[in-house]
């Protein structure tokens, strides 16, 4: 099969079995004994997948090998087995982010403490920077930071319930809003009234945090809106729709963070 479909060809084919069958890729992965970061490079193409792999995968999904390689794969509705339910779908299982309210907030106030003096960071640079830290912590660590949902807007992510927790974080004195002009544009500017609580950060955290601060708080609006816009799991996702975490795996550089061995099983 390796000489009729190449290995992107075959990484594809692989990833819209999966989807379609309703499994993570973590569960697939330990269901066929390779880690995660080893199916996430089968699926993009970067890695080989061994005969003896690609005979578990057509066992755990239920296809035969030589559906898997026919030039009709796509037009193919019913890759199961023959005798195989359809109730045998295994249901997918990610990880559904739930935001913690508190480790947002703390987030939000060290970001602000680090930024909220540089004349570029309005509200478009702020959004991008929490969820740059995010998808980054996300893709390395595989569990979430601050656990906000992001939609894709035409200007990028954006994180959901930003609105209703600055206005409690107002009420409470941690923050307060300026609207001023920037290089003739309007801008609204998150001013922070006291620090973060460094306590509620993992190193972990902070790392990361600090990374995207250092390489993205001097970008212009418009450059760190363009570089989201080719972040794949932005760029994937329909406009309006929420962002899943599970496409930073899919990233590629410069905006991966993690670096994936060929060979990690």
């Amino acid at each position: 099969m390796g000489n009729e479909l190449s290995k992107k060809e075959i990484g594809e084919r692989i990833a819209n079995l999966r989807l379609k069958n309703g499994f993570s890729q973590d569960d697939l992965a330990k269901s066929i004994g390779i880690s995660r970061p080893s199916l996430t490079q089968i699926e993009l193409g970067n890695r080989s997948i061994s005969f003896i792999e690609m005979h578990k995968l057509s066992m755990v999904i239920g296809f035969s090998l030589d559906d898997f390689a026919s030039a009709n794969f796509y037009h193919n509705q019913h890759l199961k087995l023959p005798n195989q339910p359809e109730e045998a779908i295994i249901e997918e299982r990610i990880s559904v982010p739930t935001l913690n309210i508190n480790k947002f907030k703390n987030v939000l106030l060290y970001i602000l403490e680090r930024c909220s003096g540089k004349p570029n960071v309005g509200e478009t640079v702020l959004n991008k920077l929490l969820y740059f830290s995010d998808f980054n912590y996300y893709e390395l660590y595989e569990e979430h930071l601050t656990g906000a949902n992001y939609k894709k807007l035409p200007y990028g992510p954006v994180p959901q319930k930003l609105d209703a927790v600055i206005e409690q974080m107002i009420d409470m004195k941690q923050v307060e809003i300026i609207k001023t002009d920037y290089r003739g544009f309007p801008q609204k500017r998150f001013v922070p009234l006291e620090k973060a609580d460094l306590t509620k950060l993992k190193a972990s955290e902070k790392d990361v945090i600090d990374k995207v601060i250092d390489q993205m708080s001097d970008w212009s609006a418009n450059a760190i809106s363009d570089y989201s816009h080719k972040d794949l799991p932005w760029e994937v996702t329909e406009i309006g729709k929420d962002i899943s975490y599970e496409l930073a795996f899919y990233r590629e550089v410069p905006y991966s963070v993690r670096v994936y061995d060929e060979d990690d099983n």
